[in-house]
């Protein structure tokens, strides 16, 4: 399950970037992963859009009516005896993780920001030194 998973996975990313014509479908969208029932008669499609909700809306219709023909694309390029229905399902995990990413950076930058070295740290830390020399 795993092998079919995985191409039908490398065959759905090369056919939605090079075969699908909808304008729909946004040039910037990604297979992430395939879950295909061990009947072969359903299957996942877990995709990944780079936009905002209305990019990602519209490709999700696009595909969905582009649905027959991939499927179709499928049955020809890979030899099974059932191809499946195609389901496909917006995955938010590549987007996610830039999010996080970004706040991260931006956290780091306040922080580095807002740290001022005092004045009378010394890198040799002799002023602490000074201080138990005198209070001898």
């Amino acid at each position: 399950m795993i092998r079919i998973n995985r191409e039908f996975q490398r065959e759905l990313s090369s056919l939605i970037a090079m075969e699908v014509k909808d304008p729909r479908v946004s040039p910037m969208t990604s297979v992430v992963s395939v879950d295909v029932a061990p009947d072969l008669k359903t299957s996942k499609v877990y995709i990944s859009v780079l936009g905002d909700e209305k990019s990602q809306h519209d490709t999700i219709k696009g595909l969905k009516n582009a649905a027959s023909f991939l499927r179709s694309q499928l049955a020809h390029n890979l030899n099974l005896r059932n191809t499946p229905e195609l389901t496909f399902i917006v995955d938010q995990s590549i987007e996610y993780g830039v999010n996080m990413s970004q706040k991260i950076e931006e956290v780091i930058a306040q922080d580095e920001a807002r740290y001022v070295p005092d004045e009378t740290d010394d890198a040799d830390g002799s002023d602490e030194a000074d201080e138990a020399d005198e209070s001898l």
